[in-house]
């Protein structure tokens, strides 16, 4: 599979591990997957990709390095992501058909499986906050648009006027797209969510994914990224996961719950069941890719892309900030 990337290890349960061993971490992020090679960035648009990943990736594992949970570590590479106009999630996001800009995030926890999710702000400034207040401070898992902003708003949760979001080169790619009658893959060369997965010292995982959706897109369509099992799932006792890419397809597949399901209950490795699944939404029409988490500390990327914007370390000294699929000059 193009941009497949080996696992450090094979599936093992913390419960698993010896007692005695020194207690580990592990983070991934993503910054989205597509056709990113290097003939479409200049130097300068490589280097600023770069920094971005750096930034989200070390505001992570500063977290975990000092005992910090998974999920405080996820949230904090996310919403810097998030303010990035580097990235389609948060500021930089598309535009709809309308000319608006609407975010989507979702967020969970391994260790008891909670989770929120949110679709179709306008005005939050950290999507990913809200899907953790949605988690935390209500009965619910997923909120939409108005209710979702107005849950927002009794929680004290930051908000901002809708011009902060916009960006010129989103602007001109939507005119494009109805000036040309274009698909929205045709005038963006990447699927643009954000994500991260996460183990903590304490053994447990967390997932997050945030995304502005895709260009044009209209009649409040939902892409993966706020669904849980689809684009976002967590789980102590398999994996977890972030996916990006075309939502329809890994909505139908169920792309992140399954990788977990293959690794919990076929007993597949998690680079194996992640390669399977992502052939799957392959084989029916989509592509993308997954970061994924193990209890054991393994971290895995697996896309079916060109390249995928991308970044992973762990308390072993890794460290690794990836943007094409040939890998060639990848590794920091």
């Amino acid at each position: 599979m193009i941009g497949a990337v080996m696992a450090l290890a094979a599936p093992a349960t913390a419960q698993d591990m010896a007692v005695g061993d020194e207690p580990g971490w592990s983070f991934a992020i993503h910054g989205g997957a597509g056709v990113i090679e290097r003939e479409n960035l200049t130097d300068e648009q490589e280097a600023a990709y770069r920094a971005a990943l750096d930034a989200a990736l070390s505001a992570g594992t500063a977290i975990l390095a000092e005992g910090g949970t998974a999920m405080e570590a996820i949230k904090a590479a996310i919403v810097l992501m998030e303010d990035d106009p580097l990235f389609n999630a948060g500021r930089g996001a598309v535009f709809t058909w309308d000319g608006r800009i609407e975010h989507d995030a979702s967020i969970m926890d391994g260790t008891d499986r909670s989770a929120g999710a949110v679709t179709g702000t306008r005005t939050i400034r950290n999507p990913i906050l809200l899907a953790d207040t949605v988690r935390t401070e209500s009965r619910h898992v997923f909120l939409s648009g108005d209710g979702a902003e107005e849950f927002a708003g009794e929680h004290a949760i930051e908000t901002v006027l809708p011009d902060w979001f916009a960006t010129e080169r989103r602007l001109e790619s939507l005119n494009r797209l109805k000036a040309q009658k274009l698909s929205a893959l045709d005038v963006d060369v990447k699927y643009g969510t954000v994500g991260a997965v996460a183990r903590d010292m304490q053994g447990n995982l967390a997932a997050g994914t945030s995304t502005g959706g895709m260009t044009g897109k209209r009649w409040g369509r939902i892409g993966d990224a706020p669904i849980i099992g689809a684009g976002t799932y967590a789980d102590n006792d398999s994996c977890a996961v972030s996916a990006t890419g075309h939502g329809e397809y890994f909505i139908r597949v169920g792309v992140a719950r399954e990788i977990c399901s293959r690794i919990a209950l076929v007993g597949e490795d998690p680079q194996t069941a992640s390669d399977t699944v992502l052939a799957e939404v392959l084989e029916m029409g989509g592509d993308g890719g997954v970061i994924v988490v193990t209890p054991a500390g393994d971290e895995v990327f697996s896309f079916n892309t060109a390249g995928m914007y991308r970044g992973r370390a762990d308390s072993e000294g890794l460290r690794e900030i990836a943007i094409f699929g040939d890998h060639a000059g990848d590794a920091e």
